[in-house]
Parts: C-alpha cells; sequence; structure tokens
C-alpha cells in the first residue's frame, strides 16, 4: 500500500494557462478516492501529474515516502487506466493482460499465475483468447482494468473509466470496481485508488471520500454524506445531489426577534439555531434546498412551510416525481414520492398548488463568496 501526499501541487503549460493552482491533498493507504467536477476543473490533469505522463511545474508529490516529481511513469507503483482502454488490436486478451510482465522480464510461470487470477477476480476466463474487437464495451473495460492488476501496483488510477458505457453497463461496472476494491483488499493485494470522473452518481457511489475541484481548486474533501450534507460553498451544493439543489439569489431580513429569508416576494422564516448563526448580516444571499426537502403534501410533523407557487411541468420517474414549480418568479423543483402526489397528479402547467417548505434542512450562502454561512 501507500498514502499519496500533494503538497503545493501547481500546473502552468508554456502559453502561461495555470490550470492547477496549488492542491494540498493527502491520500489515504488504501483509500478509494475520487476526483469530481465540471469539465476543465484538472481532475484528469492532477491524475496525469500522478502518474508521471505530465510535469509539475511546482510542489511535492510523494508517493508513501517517495519524492516522485522527476521519476518515470514505471517508477512510480502506478498503473493507470484509460477512457479509451487502450488495448493492442493485435493481441488476444491474454497477451494483452501479459505483455507489461513479459516486457519487465517476469518469469513465465508468474505471468501465468497474474493473468489467470486476474480474469479469475474479474470473471472473464471466458475472454482470454478473444481479441479487442470480438470484446464489447463493457468487457474491454474489464482488460484495461486487468492489465493494471497483473502489474500489483500501490496506487491505481482509473481516468474516466467508464464514460464510453451506457447507462445500464457504467451502473454495474461501478458495482464492479467499488466490490474489486474490496476484493483486493481482502486478499492480501490492497492498493490506493484514484478515480477521476465528471459524473457525481459515480463519485456518491463509489468515492470513500471525494475531492470537488472546480477551475483547478480544490472546493472541498470529505465523505459522500458529508458533502451532500454539509457542502462548504454553494458549488459543491449544486454540483453533489441530482436532481441538484435549489439555488436562487435571496434576501436576509429582519422578522420579529428573528430573521427570515425573502425568496420570490415569499417570507420564509429560519429557525432559531439557524437564525442565531446569522445575527450580524442582512441583505443578498443564496438559498439553497434540497428537492426532497419540498413536499406536495403537509408532513405530519408540522415542521414545514406552506407557501403558494404554480406548477410548471413534471418529470416521472417511476417511483418517484420531479416537480418543477415557481413561487413568484423563482424556479424551484421538488422531489416527490409518486405515491404523495395526491391532487398534484392531475394539475397542469400554470395551475397553483400550495407546496411545504423543510425550512429545517435550508442552506444559506454567501452572496460573492459562496460560502455556507452555516457550518
Amino acid at each position: 500500500m501507500a498514502q499519496l501526499s500533494l503538497k503545493k501541487i501547481e500546473k502552468v503549460y508554456p502559453n502561461g494557462f495555470k490550470a492547477v493552482h496549488g492542491v494540498d491533498l493527502e491520500v489515504r493507504d488504501g483509500e478509494f478516492m475520487v476526483f469530481v467536477g465540471p469539465s476543465g476543473c484538472a481532475k484528469s490533469t492532477l491524475l496525469r501529474m500522478i502518474a508521471g505522463l505530465e510535469t509539475i511545474t511546482g510542489g511535492e508529490l510523494r508517493i508513501g515516502d517517495k519524492l516522485v516529481n522527476d521519476l518515470a511513469p514505471k517508477q512510480r507503483g502506478i498503473a493507470m487506466v484509460f477512457q479509451n482502454y487502450a488495448l493492442y488490436p493485435h493481441m488476444k486478451v491474454y497477451e494483452n493482460l501479459a505483455f507489461g510482465l513479459k516486457l519487465a522480464g517476469t518469469p513465465k510461470a508468474e505471468v501465468e499465475r497474474r493473468v489467470r487470477h486476474a480474469a479469475q477476480l474479474l470473471e472473464m476466463e471466458h475472454l482470454l483468447d478473444r481479441y479487442p474487437k470480438q470484446l464489447s464495451g463493457g468487457q474491454a473495460q474489464r482488460v484495461a482494468v486487468g492489465r493494471a492488476i497483473v502489474k500489483k501496483p500501490e496506487v491505481f488510477l482509473f481516468d474516466e473509466p467508464l464514460s464510453n458505457l451506457d447507462a445500464k453497463l457504467r451502473a454495474s461496472m461501478r458495482v464492479r470496481l467499488t466490490e474489486l476494491h474490496r476484493t483486493l483488499r481482502e486478499s492480501g493485494q490492497p492498493a490506493t485508488v484514484v478515480y477521476a470522473t465528471h459524473d457525481q452518481v459515480e463519485a456518491m457511489t463509489m468515492g470513500q471520500r471525494i475531492c470537488v475541484l472546480k477551475d483547478g481548486v480544490i472546493q472541498q474533501v470529505d465523505t459522500p454524506t458529508a458533502l451532500y450534507d454539509r457542502p462548504a460553498n454553494a458549488f459543491v451544493a449544486g454540483f453533489i445531489g441530482s436532481p441538484e439543489m435549489n439555488i436562487h439569489a435571496a434576501e436576509l431580513v429582519p422578522l420579529g426577534s428573528g430573521l427570515a429569508v425573502m425568496l420570490g416576494g415569499v417570507a420564509l422564516p429560519l429557525r432559531e439555531s439557524k437564525a442565531e448563526k446569522l445575527r450580524s448580516r442582512s441583505g443578498a444571499i443564496k438559498f439553497g434546498l434540497r428537492p426532497e426537502h419540498v413536499s406536495a403534501i403537509a408532513r405530519p410533523q408540522g415542521d414545514s412551510l406552506a407557501v403558494p407557487a404554480t406548477v410548471r411541468f413534471m418529470e416521472h420517474m417511476g417511483s418517484e416525481v420531479f416537480v418543477h414549480f415557481d413561487i413568484g418568479t423563482v424556479p424551484l423543483t421538488a422531489r416527490v414520492p409518486a405515491d404523495q402526489l395526491n391532487g398534484l397528479a392531475q394539475k397542469l402547467r400554470g395551475e397553483a398548488h400550495q407546496f411545504h417548505l423543510q425550512l429545517a434542512s435550508c442552506h444559506l450562502f454567501d452572496a460573492e463568496t459562496g460560502a455556507n454561512l452555516l457550518l
């Protein structure tokens, strides 16, 4: 096993463009860490710097206790799985798996043992005599992972390996890769995994911890649950979660002895516990509320605020419905269980309906910096 340590890592290209801005990150021994963010956030650049495929402009990168800034990729104890799998088309699966080991002078018996072991782990023994052109996308992806496993690396690097697969296959491969990480650990071959993706569903379901990136800067590093429940800023709050959090410009105003948020011309009173943290603030903020914290019917506990609204349209997802509506001119989305639609199911575009906001679960962000004001 090996931990990864990134200290003040920077990447500046010859044209002066700075892609990575002083990244500090510790990836623990045997951890499954996910880099996630939109296109252009530098997640792949960071991954390629760890692999040695991109030079590091500034800072220190250590794998274990070894400084690797200037080491060649083959000296770093890493194995990388690419988005396009990069299989040799003229070689059968067995030869694709064995090629790197043979090149390194590994004894024939050891090559055979490692290839068979990887094939067994990935349930692809029946594919060993096939050529890449005879494989499905999911099978080719497994071969690419197997080629990494046979190297017995200290660190696995995955660069959006599932993005070429269809939705159903992506879901099954997410489970397979997560189970593989656990299986390797239980079989005495634990490895640190760094996995880059733009898909926040992959990040939330696979990562033990997630590093959220934007424009080459880390926004937050935490567990999936912590990112979802306690986002550090409006960017993380909006990026993590599907459908995304409702986030809108609002105003913080006094209301009696407490505070309220003015949203679309409606005053939303804050609980005392939240208002207490904001006593010295007023004026422009950003209001955030996740779709599951908006109900189409009153909650039995009576801890929600009924708000008049106008229905726009509904997305039926099977067991739940995403209801899009307006409070004044502000658009919001509710995530409603299908069996709780009641009269809402018959509502048409433009019709009125009363929604119930669970304000105890709301988030408030600084209007300029986006920082979560309630943390």
